[in-house]
């Protein structure tokens, strides 16, 4: 990766890192929409970059299970503190806001639910078969914590029929034990890898995806090292994005990667043989999600 230029110290950042505040009517539309049905997005929770433009044109990522978090990842700004208890009806206010929406691609991810025996899985199953009852033609993709590796949990929210299966690994192997609290590198790519090998015993169709964060002070050859794992584990679709600090109490940012860097990565990423790539440095995991049609991914 470029060397960190000094004019670029985290407490400043880039002119490239520019964020637009929302100026289409539809922008205040999505957001009264989610706050009159009692929705968490991980929009807001997590501080995208992206929300102005993603809420402009009416999407946006439902988060479900609360907005409190069992686990307090040093790049994260999700609230970690003891979830309260999960809601019964709230995957039918998910599924509400898909058709009032009129989406034909949505977004469900959730917080670690350590707290929970099967962390959320059948919260998950619950809520993806509500928004397909709603919408039987929409795309449903799914982001979900790890489940700490509990193939049976994850056998339940692929028993349900995700079309697109993301999980993010975050950042390079080195570094996992820092950013992430109690993930491990390893067993998110099998987490992945299951998914697809599950979904394919199931008889069901699944392209799996994953995303990692640069800046964090990894070296290119970390990055690609990880792009050759998510390809062994069968992963097909990649988003790479810019860390941005949330706060003084999370991790500081190492280095500001220039568009140029991203783009020459996402060459990189496709030469290897994905089939969909979002690369910038504002990409985030369901950024323009749409933009990937399952139909690319010809083995899943």
């Amino acid at each position: 990766m470029p060397k960190i230029d000094p004019a670029l110290h985290q407490s400043k950042k880039p002119p490239w890192i520019r964020v637009r505040l929302p100026s289409n009517p539809v922008f205040w539309d999505t957001k009264g929409l989610v706050d009159d049905l009692g929705l968490v997005t991980v929009c807001e929770e997590a501080q995208c970059p992206n929300r102005w433009e993603c809420w402009g044109q009416g999407t946006a990522t439902m988060m479900i299970a609360g907005e409190r978090c069992t686990r307090a990842c040093g790049f994260c700004a999700v609230d970690t503190r003891k979830p309260l208890p999960l809601e019964a009806d709230e995957p039918d206010r998910v599924a509400e806001a898909t058709r009032r929406m009129g989406l034909n691609h949505v977004v469900i991810t959730a917080v670690a639910r350590d707290d929970l025996a099967d962390g959320g899985a059948l919260h998950f199953a619950n809520t993806i078969r509500a928004v397909r009852a709603a919408n039987p033609s929409i795309v449903i993709e799914v982001l979900t914590p790890d489940f700490n590796g509990d193939e049976e949990a994850l056998r339940v929210v692929i028993e349900a029929g995700p079309r697109i299966f993301n999980h993010n690994v975050e950042t390079v192997e080195r570094l996992t034990p820092v950013v992430r609290s109690r993930a491990q590198y390893r067993r998110s790519l099998a987490v992945l890898k299951n998914a697809r090998s599950l979904a394919r015993n199931l008889g069901r169709r699944v392209a799996t995806k994953s995303g990692i964060m640069l800046g964090l002070g990894e070296s290119e050859a970390e990055i690609l090292r990880t792009l050759d794992d998510l390809r062994d584990h069968e992963v097909t679709v990649l988003t790479m994005g810019q860390y941005l600090r949330p706060s003084p109490k999370h991790l500081p940012v190492v280095e500001y990667v220039t568009p140029e860097a991203f783009d020459r990565l996402k060459a990189i990423a496709l030469e290897k043989g994905f089939r969909h790539v979002a690369s910038g440095p504002l990409v985030r995991s369901s950024y323009h999600a749409g933009d990937f049609r399952p139909e690319m991914d010809a083995d899943a």
